[in-house]
């Protein structure tokens, strides 16, 4: 129930050559309280609802829970998340022994690419690839939830 993830951003689009998976994701919060976010995610025909609590201050770890929960479900609870949605395109890409989720941004945080990488203990190595750019890990401004309430759109 721990995560323990990098984040950074991405310099290329050739990671949708390498990609083995590629899925709409539109999600919303009900609850953005830094202490704990509440996230209700529709991923493909999927709805998940998730807890996260509060990052470590170097980012790379938190408590994470997270539950199915039906499509009809997630979009109810979409209707009731504070203002913000986040929509974007999740592609899957394994390098090495890891997959890395990148996330290509639409409408609000149009032009935002992020790749992640979970890792089982903050040490790990993990192979780089090329399209990978500035780690971002910690960054509170690249959190979904920041980008909810302060698009990528706002910062120029």
């Amino acid at each position: 129930m721990i995560e323990i993830e990098r984040k950074f951003l991405v310099i290329s689009e050739d990671f949708k050559k390498e990609s083995h998976s590629k899925t709409r994701i539109v999600q919303g919060f009900l609850n953005t309280n830094p202490e704990r976010t509440v996230r209700v995610r529709l991923r493909g025909d999927t709805g998940f609802l998730t807890v996260k609590g509060k990052s470590t201050d170097d980012g790379l770890k938190r408590f994470e829970w997270e539950k199915e929960i039906s499509k009809s479900d997630a979009e109810a609870l979409l209707l009731l998340c504070e203002k913000g949605v986040i929509d974007k395109v999740r592609y899957d890409i394994n390098v090495g022994e890891h997959t890395f989720e990148v996330d290509v941004f639409s409408e609000d945080n149009k032009g935002l690419i992020l790749a992640e990488v979970e890792l089982s203990h903050q040490d790990e190595v993990f192979e780089k690839p090329e399209w990978l750019g500035k780690e971002v890990t910690g960054d509170k401004r690249y959190y979904n939830s920041t980008l909810s309430k302060n698009p990528f759109n706002t910062w120029i």
